[in-house]
């Protein structure tokens, strides 16, 4: 069988305001981030969500704990579900970093990861789920890296295209992970549909 996964950003942060690029930070809603996450639980609760995982990021742990506050639906914490850790320059200008991505997609970050690092911990997660959630549908909750592992391992499209690509933003992405994780193959170049923020789009929650 198969498991589908419902994505959705952490909320708009107040680093978000700032231009900050939080990273491994905990981070926090800005009040814009919590009205979206109030807005993200009257869309997923009657969505037949078995189960919502997040981030342990506080920024993403904020979002769940707001859009599902009184609801039934379990909500469990993930750490490899986290943002890329940009090392020493988690909390700087989100300019000075997403302008480095290219050059960091397996060079990591001085004293933190790259971003195919960040891609391997998501797909442990992935690699986790037909083992109690084969069947059922869930909702993960997390950033950048999280999406671009689903992008990358479930849907073919190369790191080189996803840290590049335009953004559309939408209410959520829906991915399918079968019972064995077996990537799709695609080269670079072949995206057909908008992937993500360029560096610096005012849409980017990281």
């Amino acid at each position: 069988m198969s498991t589908v996964i419902v994505f959705e950003t952490h909320s708009w942060s107040e680093d978000n305001d700032r231009g900050i690029a939080t990273g491994w930070l905990p981070g926090r809603l800005s009040d814009r981030g919590r009205s979206l996450a109030i807005e993200l639980g009257q869309r997923r609760r009657d969505d037949g969500i078995d189960a919502v995982f997040t981030s342990d990021l506080r920024r993403a742990v904020e979002t769940t704990e707001i859009a599902f506050d009184g609801s039934p639906v379990p909500v469990l914490h993930d750490w490899r579900l986290r943002e890329c850790d940009y090392g020493s320059l988690n909390g700087r200008p989100a300019a000075e970093v997403h302008g480095q991505r290219t050059n960091h997609l397996d060079q990591p970050y001085p004293d933190g990861e790259s971003w195919r690092q960040a891609v391997t911990r998501v797909g442990g997660f992935l690699a986790d789920l037909p083992s109690r959630w084969d069947g059922k549908r869930i909702l993960v909750v997390g950033h950048v890296a999280t999406r671009w592992a689903f992008d990358h391992l479930l849907d073919g499209f190369p790191l080189e295209d996803l840290a590049t690509a335009d953004f559309e933003w939408r209410e959520g992405w829906e991915y399918v992970s079968a019972d064995r994780l077996t990537p799709k193959r695609r080269t670079s170049g072949t995206a057909d549909r908008p992937l993500h923020p360029v560096p610096g789009s005012a849409d980017e929650r990281t």
